[in-house]
């Protein structure tokens, strides 16, 4: 019999796929180019982006950067629509979760930020089957940290065997694994399906 009592899911990839590609056509509307030099900035300043999501970086300093990137075309109201609207619901997933809720505890745990939470995912009705949505700019770890882990089992008051968790980044599965955790890495829905048959998931 599985010791599994908790699910715990990340959003991004896994519940809600994301794609920049919208925001970097939407920029280069404004300028030529200009959603490419964005995106470069992006990337090669990531610790811009992990520093927000960890809460460590105010919104509004966020913000300022942000538009800095976009060589101040763009205003901050339509920046944030912009920066928002990257994502879709993978309905073939969320469906599971109203089935799975009735054998287990529903847990998110996200790398994810205050505007995206806001503006961009906060509305989907799927939430409302989570027990706790653990944030990373709430809690003030990201995944691979420990304490982003260590925050969902501070909630369920369970040992680490009792957690089973669903990641889109075998990095990030493996550092649950690390403290006890059964993981599986996403690919996509009937893969999860077959997986969460084989580790005795009732849904």
């Amino acid at each position: 019999m599985s010791k599994i009592k908790v699910i715990v899911s990340d959003l991004g990839n896994v519940l809600i796929p994301f794609d920049y590609a919208p925001l970097i056509k939407k920029l280069n509307s404004y300028k030529a180019g200009l959603g490419e030099k964005f995106g470069k900035l992006y990337m090669e300043n990531y610790d811009v982006h992990r520093s927000f999501e960890k809460g460590e970086l105010p919104e509004d300093d966020f913000l300022k950067i942000m538009l800095d990137w976009t060589e101040n075309l763009v205003s901050q109201k339509d920046f944030i629509e912009i920066y928002s609207k990257i994502f879709t619901e993978n309905k073939d997933v969320t469906s599971l979760l109203p089935k799975l809720k009735k054998n287990y505890k529903l847990i998110l745990l996200s790398n994810t930020n205050s505007i995206h939470q806001k503006y961009g995912w906060q509305n989907y009705e799927f939430l409302k089957y989570f027990d706790k949505l653990i944030l990373s700019h709430e809690v003030g770890f990201a995944k691979p940290e420990k304490g982003i882990y260590k925050a969902a089992e501070n909630f369920t008051k369970l040992p680490g065997e009792a957690h089973l968790f669903i990641d889109d980044i075998e990095e990030y599965v493996d550092a649950a694994k690390s403290l006890g955790w059964d993981g599986i890495v996403f690919k996509d829905a009937e893969s999860l399906k077959r997986s969460l048959t084989g580790k005795g998931i009732i849904f």
